[in-house]
């Protein structure tokens, strides 16, 4: 398969400050995580494959497309859902979204009806009057993914399209961006510097770090003392399940958003689950799965 996305010595500076120094890489189709902590240079390279930044030196294509002679023939074909708001005051969802179709070339019926559909897709269709100063952050960013899905783009940007967002949107986030890719079978890039995010949407992921490209590999889990070391995230109590588990002769670390379980020698997953039960509603497990160590600690070593 072609790449979506292929890059040779791309170096990028503002004004002393070298901040992309010769990346080469070839992105598959899929699904693609581009993960790095903040100021690894993941916006700059974002900006570069649409031709926002000068490619020079170096070289770009985007689907098939030369960054620096045919940046709006990329961007015609792309979405992108920016970090910082993008957002028009004083129009609504639906009139805001029609605009973003029409400035890639759609008719103003098309890019209407088109702006109903993808409303209603990210669950923003009883609020698509509503002018867009009332819209929490979270509605904000399901905005910013309907503007730039309205044109059925052959590629999506999405740079950390969860910032500031609470646990349930985040959520939500995260099974919208899993139903493009891997329901609807669009490329998508996601820049972030969140593990879990990456873990739960991506099937490859690319390492940045001050610039460079520190890792690029298909993101699998390599299982650690298969059956018996598990990874939850959710909401409640996780201070309760966590102090029941250690009483009962499992270790339990927390993670990002949720616990890491070891459970004792001869037990499974059933033990854990006998404790939810005696918790009931006060716990609630979005995410649970046998744990895998591959992107966690390639990450860590990555970038250290």
């Amino acid at each position: 398969m072609k790449p979506i996305i292929e890059t040779h010595g791309l170096v990028q500076s503002y004004g002393p400050k070298v901040v992309l120094h010769g990346i080469d890489l070839s992105v598959p189709p899929g699904a693609v995580g581009l993960l790095g902590p903040n100021g690894a240079g993941k916006s700059t390279f974002l900006r570069s494959i649409l031709g926002l930044l000068h490619v020079e030196p170096g070289a770009v294509r985007v689907l098939g497309h030369d960054a620096r002679d045919e940046a709006l023939a990329i961007r015609r074909r792309v979405g992108l859902v920016p970090e910082s708001d993008c957002l028009i005051p004083g129009m609504n969802a639906v009139e805001m979204t029609t605009y973003a179709g029409e400035l890639v070339g759609m008719s103003h019926t098309d890019a209407k009806e088109r702006a109903h559909q993808v409303l209603y897709y990210v669950g923003l269709g009883e609020a698509r009057y509503r002018e867009l100063e009332s819209y929490s952050q979270g509605m904000k960013q399901r905005l910013k993914l309907a503007q730039a899905l309205v044109h059925d783009p052959d590629l999506l940007l999405l740079d950390e399209p969860t910032n500031g967002m609470d646990p349930p949107g985040r959520e939500s986030m995260l099974q919208l961006i899993r139903d493009v890719s891997h329901g609807q079978g669009m490329n998508v890039v996601l820049s972030t510097h969140l593990l879990p995010d990456v873990e739960q949407t991506c099937d490859h992921v690319i390492v940045l770090k001050d610039g460079r490209v520190a890792e690029e590999r298909p993101v699998e889990r390599q299982l650690i003392d298969a059956g018996r070391v598990y990874d939850l995230r959710g909401r409640g109590d996780l201070d309760a399940l966590a102090s029941m588990l250690r009483d009962r002769g499992h270790e339990v670390e927390a993670i990002q958003d949720g616990l890491r379980v070891r459970l004792a020698e001869g037990h499974r997953s059933d033990a854990i689950f006998a404790v939810l039960r005696e918790l009931g509603e006060s716990v609630q497990v979005r995410h649970f799965l046998e744990a895998g160590r591959s992107l966690q600690d390639s990450f860590v070593e990555a970038v250290s």
